[in-house]
């Protein structure tokens, strides 16, 4: 059905599992026994149609939502059972992450870090290393609902990263940008996957060529492909009618 690529990558640590998992809303399967997993240090591209069910599998690994069947693992933390041990290794960025539109960054920073239970010398190091990694710092002090959607998306970032996660779940990291700021948040990324491993939803096929180690498709709930770049071009050398070839759209 798909090809998998261990090759190397087998000796390493698996940080985020994705085994068997399935998700059921009545007779409608959201996703179908997706197995697959990132191994620390890699940067895995999640593609899919939209309706794949790519934001469903990101939340059952995350712990957001419950599968109906199957195991999410967090630096091998199941994330059903011992969700917060896993969340302690975990960044997420939801699409459209929710954010306090009346809080400056700053605050909203804190807030979290005290949900965390940083200490307040922690918190404060933290708080400055985040808003500096994200290019926050002209924009620290304004309400949130102030800023442009790069900037929000930034912020959401900054909260993902702000208690030093091994592993990060990003959704759609880019959605509603312009080229300007889709560059900020690529830049971003390229510091981030130094020394983290990422599972990055994605739709912009360049990003999945220009960032990746591997690619994971899923279309209709089910992995379609796991493999690298070239395995994709293997398929078809443009990747956009790979992608088309893959997930049956015309």
């Amino acid at each position: 059905m798909g090809n998998q690529s261990d090759g190397s990558q087998s000796t390493r640590r698996p940080m985020i599992e994705a085994v068997g998992l399935s998700k059921f809303y009545g007779p409608f399967a959201a996703a179908r026994d997706v197995t697959f997993q990132v191994n620390e240090g890699e940067l895995v591209a999640f593609l899919g149609p939209n309706g794949a069910g790519k934001s469903t599998t990101m939340k059952m690994l995350t712990g957001y939502l419950a599968p109906s069947e199957g195991t999410a693992r967090i630096a091998g933390h199941d994330m059903t059972a011992d969700r917060i041990a896993g969340s302690r290794h975990l960044g997420y960025l939801p699409e459209n992450g929710p954010l306090y539109p009346e809080m400056t960054p700053v605050a909203m920073l804190d807030f979290f870090a005290e949900a965390r239970g940083l200490d307040a010398r922690r918190k404060k190091d933290r708080i400055e290393a985040v808003i500096e990694l994200c290019d926050l710092s002209t924009v620290a002090h304004k309400p949130t609902a102030k800023l442009s959607k790069g900037f929000k998306q930034r912020v959401g970032m900054a909260q993902a990263l702000l208690h030093e996660p091994d592993v990060l779940i990003l959704d759609e990291p880019t959605a509603g940008l312009d080229p300007n700021q889709i560059r900020e948040v690529r830049k971003t990324m390229r510091k981030l996957r130094e020394t983290k491993t990422i599972l990055l939803s994605t739709h912009i096929l360049q990003e999945v060529e220009a960032m990746a180690d591997r690619v994971v498709m899923i279309n209709e709930g089910r992995k379609v492909f796991d493999g690298d770049v070239s395995e994709l071009r293997a398929i078809n050398a443009d990747l956009d009618h790979a992608f088309h070839k893959l997930t049956g759209v015309a």
